[in-house]
């Protein structure tokens, strides 16, 4: 996956623990141990702590989730494939646009994101509110707009903040049924037309 690959835990995502959690891998021996030492308060041993370092270890409550769900990863992810695969049909010739995967990857669909008209978007997520359907808006603001970023970025997002003004994300879970991606599908589609 790269030099490093960090994993988040956090108990909404495909493989959450109870509480905020994550996993840090890496090939390189020499990078683990110093991230092993900032993620234990910077400790070198017990008494000497050599960098400036943080409590983020997981606890043995978290890593006993883990394992217990860890089993089931590729049956859930597959299942989630499955539901976005019935999106994407149900969303063909709409004006609804799913965002789309590359070739190459395999996509786990933590969400399952959407694109729509930007003047459409706030209402929309309220109608699907109101039928008891948890659409929601994820990160509206773009990195390169956060306020400790404002002002940093040299060159224009354009599609990036036309994005952060469009998308959706809908329910996908590996429980969900036909019936239920219809349901979200139908009734967006019923009111964006």
């Amino acid at each position: 996956l790269g030099d490093v690959a960090c994993f988040s835990f956090f108990p909404g995502k495909n493989l959450g623990a109870y509480g905020d959690g994550g996993a840090v891998t890496s090939n390189d021996k020499d990078l683990i141990e110093t991230i092993r030492r900032i993620a234990n308060h910077g400790r070198k041993d017990k008494y000497t702590h050599d960098v400036i370092g943080v409590n983020s270890r997981l606890d043995g409550l978290q890593g006993a989730v883990l394992g217990v769900k860890l089993p089931h990863m590729e049956d859930w992810n597959a299942r989630r494939r499955s539901r976005a695969m019935l999106y994407d049909s149900l969303f063909k010739d709409t004006p609804v646009r799913p965002l789309g995967v590359a070739e190459a990857a395999a996509a786990v669909y933590h969400l399952y994101v959407v694109r729509v008209p930007e003047a459409e978007r706030d209402r929309l997520v309220t109608v699907l509110n109101d039928q008891g359907i948890d659409a929601a808006v994820h990160y509206p603001v773009p990195l390169h707009m956060q306020p400790p970023l404002a002002g940093s970025q040299t060159t224009a997002l354009p599609v990036t903040e036309q994005a952060a003004r469009e998308v959706i994300s809908l329910p996908v879970y590996p429980e969900m049924t036909d019936e239920d991606v219809h349901r979200v599908a139908d009734t967006l589609k019923d009111a964006i037309a």
